[in-house]
Parts: C-alpha cells; sequence; structure tokens
C-alpha cells in the first residue's frame, strides 16, 4: 500500500472543498431540503475534507495553525457517527461560510510547497 504524503492529503482537502462550493453555486439553504442528492454530496464531501484532515502529519498541522484541524477533524467525526443527527443547517454554514478561508488557506500552502 502507498503512503500518501501531506500535499496529496492538502490537494484532497481543496478538491473537496472545491466541488462543495462548485455544487451550491445558484442555491439555498432550503436547496437541502428538497435536493437529497445535494445535502447527501456536501455531507460526503466534508466527511472527505475532515478525513483528509486526520491523516496530515501532527508535523504539518502544526506548522499551519490557521486551519482548524481539530473542528474539521471533528465535523468528519460527527458526521459519520451520528449520521441519524446531521443539522443540514450547520452543512449549509460551513459550506458558505468556512470553506472560502479553509481554500484560500489550502491554496497558500500547496503554492508554497
Amino acid at each position: 500500500m502507498t503512503k500518501i504524503d501531506d500535499k496529496t492529503r492538502l490537494r484532497h482537502m481543496l478538491d473537496a472543498a472545491r466541488e462543495a462550493s462548485l455544487f451550491i453555486q445558484g442555491k439555498t439553504r432550503e436547496s437541502l431540503n428538497t435536493e437529497r442528492m445535494l445535502a447527501l454530496s456536501l455531507v460526503r464531501l466534508l466527511e472527505i475534507i475532515g478525513e483528509a484532515a486526520s491523516r496530515v502529519s501532527q508535523e504539518k498541522q502544526a506548522q499551519v495553525p490557521e486551519i482548524p484541524w481539530r473542528q474539521i477533524i471533528g465535523m468528519r467525526n460527527r458526521l459519520t457517527h451520528a449520521y441519524f443527527d446531521i443539522s443540514l443547517d450547520f452543512v449549509w454554514q460551513t459550506v458558505t461560510e468556512d470553506l472560502v478561508p479553509l481554500m484560500t488557506e489550502l491554496e497558500r500552502i500547496l503554492s508554497e510547497e
């Protein structure tokens, strides 16, 4: 099995965040209630971001304190293990408010490597 490096994990995070941002273009919070595939897609992309974040080395995480690693990983755990109790309001808030600054930071990090 091939070991995936931190740069690849960061790229996975960025790709998933970009895709989620693309999916919500022209959508509203209410779209999550009426478009089940959209809601499930966003949840899955947030899970991917969190899973990739959890696999970034502790050393790299320490080098980039601007990224809220614990919160991202915690959200992934919540989405995965409490799948029956997911707040679509929280999903929408995360995708609309938190992903742009995350993408900006990830782009900065990746451009420096």
